[in-house]
Parts: C-alpha cells; structure tokens; sequence
C-alpha cells in the first residue's frame, strides 16, 4: 500500500540495486546516472548505508558494496551450514600456520570471501568477509597479491551450488607454496573424513 511506503528507504534500496551489476565500482557520477537521484541526495543516502557497512567508500573516491549484505545473506541455510562447519576449521589453520585462511566462493567471474580466520601476525594477508574481487578463471580464485602467496583447494561440493575454494595466504617469505598445499590437504582430509569440529 501506498501509505506504507517510506521514501527514504525507498531510495537507500534503489542505490544498493544498482550495485546488481558486473560492475563493482561506482563513481558518484555513475550512481547517479543509475538511480536518477541528484548527487547531493545520493552523498546523504551513502553515508547513512556507509555508516552500517551496506556501502563503502575507496581512496579513490568511488563506492562498492561493503560486507553487510554478504553478511545477512549468508544467514541462509545453505551458508549457515559452511559457516558452522568450517569456521573451526579455518580458525585452527591460521592458528597453527599463522597465515590467513579463509574460504572463498566463485560465481559468474567474481569471487567473495565468505570466511576468513586471520591470524596473530602483524604482517599478514588481510581478507574479510564480503571482499570481491573479479577473476578471468573460476580455477584461480586469488586476487593480487604483491609480495604474498595463496594457496587453495577446491571444495567438494555438488554442482549447481557456487564453487567453493578452500584458500590460505601470507607473505611469500613465510609461505611456500609447498607448505600452504599441505595445510589445505590436510584440512580437506579432515573434512572428508567427518571429523567433529569444534572451536
């Protein structure tokens, strides 16, 4: 019904819509052109959905979805399950390693960062939930890395569901390629033998 209709939530819905795109990120300008809002209303509307991470602001100046939307769709059951079943196990790796772990999901050439455990190491990769970046291939799921390393394992899981990477990065100086490959061996045996994880 018309009554119940809210404008101003309107409009913060309209902005983060625009962001359903292959595009990842949006110039004032180009967001405006989007949503036919004037860029005055857009900044308001921004810094309200920036202050509760719906929207983030680069150095450059330009805006991106930040991790709020990741992190409420991922309430389904689908992803509650991941969460519940490998978030102990990534918290091990990086405990034991000292590097980042995380798991990171491929679709349509852009890859997410569904979890992640970082560790104690001031010098570390730092990854967080809802992060994206593009890929040119769904078998390589790593993002630039100047002066790091990523090595990762694919999940088994059953197509069609997003494919899924088990990952674990640091400074190349402390990790061989080698040893994050038999971390993540290891981390896919215990999966596959059904281990009970616990934190």
């Amino acid at each position: 019904m018309a009554q119940d209709r809210v404008e101003a939530v309107e409009r913060a819905l309209r902005i983060l819509e625009a962001f359903d795109s292959s595009q990842e990120h949006f110039t004032l300008a180009e967001l405006a052109q989007a949503t036919g809002f004037y860029k005055s209303t857009l900044l308001r509307l921004l810094g309200s959905l920036e202050r509760h991470d719906y929207v983030q602001r680069g150095d450059d100046s330009r805006w991106q979805l930040g991790g709020s939307p990741s992190r409420l769709a991922r309430r389904h059951a689908p992803s509650q399950w991941l969460a519940t079943r490998l978030q102990p196990l990534l918290d091990r790796m990086a405990s034991e390693t000292g590097e980042t772990a995380a798991l990171l999901e491929v679709q349509a050439g852009c890859v997410e960062c569904r979890l992640v455990a970082l560790p104690d190491n001031a010098l570390r990769h730092e990854l967080r939930p809802g992060q994206r970046w593009t890929t040119a291939s769904a078998e390589d799921p790593r993002p630039p890395l100047p002066g790091g390393t990523m090595g990762y394992r694919a999940l088994d899981t059953p197509a069609p569901t997003p494919l899924h990477w088990l990952t674990l990065s640091g400074p190349a100086s402390r990790l061989t390629p080698s040893r994050a490959g038999r971390c993540l061996d290891k981390a896919l045996a215990t999966l596959r033998a059904g281990e009970e994880m616990t934190t």
